[in-house]
């Protein structure tokens, strides 16, 4: 088989041995270098092109690669044998095969004294291409070639951490290549047609059909894992609510808008904070602090991204699941991208396609301390509270503004509640935990015969609290 296939079906089938501390030091001492490649057909924008391009060079930086050169093309639709043009890849090669001055293009500072900086490790191309196009570019360019969708299955495979994220990355990588295996086989020559019986000889399976036989029923026995696991989360989050009466919010928005960072802020919790793109996959949940009645949740769901593959998106329903639970969205936009409204388009599909649109929603432009001086700041702010007058302008890394957000969050939950006076006998004390776990107790007063509490909660709470004390 082919070496740019093998690579793109069977490599890609076994785990990456990121969590191996010798293998992360290696990648950190010696810089991987890359080139971006797209196509922009007519239907696309320049300026929904030129984003394209910028994710796509952050997706590499999240990967560990440093992007020392764009090669784009227009044309009317992909080349069919290698998905660029002809005079785009010679120009391609050339740049490759030569060596490039120190700081002639991208590179960081520290490649002009690596004696291998001239050397390219990786082409990224800005859609999802053939395993005959992958193959031909990498026979052509002498470098391997990674689509879109291959790029983003390899940050969602090393990142996640928990089992069932891992298990629903597992499923989206064996539906991304299984329809690959077929053109793979024909690529890889008689090898690949070969029946399983002696000899090649027989009515056996071909490899091909024996690979493609054991990705769906490896996909079918993950599915029964994720199901009987999201069951199993259901289960303990209903315990969970019913014991403590929680209150939940969800934390969504494109990726690096700084969603970790303002969960941080909020539930002064160590989550994981770094400027990459899917830094962390799996749901975070932690309580809101300092501490409200009711107690409030805070979830940090997975970013969205532009061209998401299908597979990845129902792949990650049960990931963004916490979106369907939640009483609040917490959107969080980047105040300092220029294409925020691109950002906007994304999420509310993406929100739309999981059925969690009808939930509240508060719009968050974050880092707004990114924008530029004070007057740059204000003018934007000033931008974007016209054209969103319910949103919130703020720096997840500012307290006051945290504890603005922190505010608006508590007032959201306390509509609705109701205030009243119990009474609590001396000989019924031991049940003022479950009074203070399920309302707020803002005021108390005792006389002779005990304790006077106004209480605050939900009218529910409230009323089981005056039906276990046997008061009207």
């Amino acid at each position: 088989m082919p070496a740019a296939i093998a690579m793109a079906v069977t490599i890609r089938l076994h785990p990456v041995e990121s969590g191996n501390p010798r293998m992360q030091k290696e990648a950190k001492e010696k810089p991987k270098y890359a080139v971006v490649a797209s196509v922009q057909l007519p239907n696309v924008s320049d300026v929904e092109f030129e984003a394209s391009l910028a994710e796509l060079r952050d997706l590499a930086k999240t990967l560990g690669y440093e992007i020392t050169a764009t090669f784009t093309q227009k044309r009317s639709s992909f080349d069919a044998t290698a998905y660029l043009g002809t005079g785009k890849r010679e120009e391609m090669r050339v740049f490759i095969d030569s060596e490039p001055a120190p700081g002639a293009f991208e590179k960081a500072p520290q490649a002009a004294a690596d004696p291998e900086a001239g050397t390219i490790d990786a082409i990224f191309v800005d859609h999802e291409i053939s395993p005959s196009q992958a193959r031909n570019l990498e026979k052509e360019l002498g470098c391997e070639v990674m689509d879109r969708t291959m790029v983003i299955l390899e940050i969602f495979h090393r990142h996640a951490k928990s089992r069932a994220a891992r298990a629903q990355v597992e499923i989206a990588r064996l539906g991304y290549m299984a329809p690959r295996l077929r053109e793979a086989a024909k690529l890889a020559g008689p090898q690949g047609r070969q029946r399983s019986g002696t000899g090649g000889r027989g009515a056996g399976e071909s490899h091909t059909e024996l690979d493609r036989r054991k990705i769906r029923d490896r996909i079918a026995e993950l599915q029964k894992e994720i199901a009987a696991m999201e069951v199993e989360r259901k289960t303990q989050r209903a315990r969970r609510q019913e014991r403590q009466g929680l209150a939940n919010v969800a934390l969504i928005g494109y990726t690096n808008a700084g969603k970790s960072t303002l969960m941080r802020a909020l539930t002064g919790s160590e989550v994981l904070v770094e400027n990459k793109l899917f830094a962390t996959l799996d749901t975070t949940v932690r309580a809101l602090q300092p501490e409200s009645r009711p107690r409030v949740l805070v979830s940090d769901t997975v970013g969205f991204i532009k061209n998401l593959p299908h597979g990845l998106v129902a792949s990650f329903k049960s990931t963004l699941e916490e979106a369907l639970d939640a009483s609040l969205l917490l959107h969080v936009i980047d105040a300092s991208d220029a294409g925020f409204e691109r950002q906007l388009a994304v999420t509310d599909k993406v929100i739309g396609e999981i059925g969690a649109q009808s939930v509240p929603r508060i719009r968050i432009f974050n880092k707004i301390d990114h924008v530029g001086d004070a007057t740059a700041q204000a003018g934007r702010e000033a931008e974007l509270r016209a054209a969103y007058p319910d949103c919130l302008v703020m720096s997840a890394r500012r307290a006051g503004d945290v504890a603005l957000l922190r505010e608006a969050i508590v007032a959201f939950f306390r509509e609705g509640l109701v205030e009243a006076e119990l009474f609590l006998p001396w000989s019924a004390q031991q049940q003022r935990g479950d009074i203070f776990a399920r309302c707020e107790v803002l005021e108390e007063r005792a006389d002779a015969d005990g304790a006077f509490l106004r209480v605050r909660g939900e009218r529910e709470a409230v009323k089981g609290l005056f039906e276990k004390f046997g008061q009207a």
